[in-house]
């Protein structure tokens, strides 16, 4: 899976989850400061991208913006298709 790939469902279910335009979902938004996102927000957005590409992603990541979230994301994705 490509990282543009990974961003395209990312951003699919941050509009989802925040319902926010899919323009302001960039690689550098701040999930919590450009998005308004709060920590369960965030929660759901991890828990919603387990179920969808079928990985487990650990809570305490560090994840700010979107490229963060796009390349913790591809790690997993690469690690299980390894």
């Amino acid at each position: 899976m490509t990282e543009q790939e990974i961003l395209q469902k990312v951003q699919a279910i941050v509009v989802d989850e925040l319902d926010v335009e899919e323009a302001d979902v960039t690689l550098t938004a701040d999930i919590k400061d450009d998005l308004d996102a709060d920590s369960l927000d965030v929660f759901e957005i991890m828990n919603e991208l387990e179920d969808e590409l079928d990985i487990k992603l650990e809570a305490s990541e560090d994840v700010k913006t979107i490229q963060d979230v796009v390349n913790y994301v591809k790690k997993e994705v690469d690690a299980k298709t390894e």
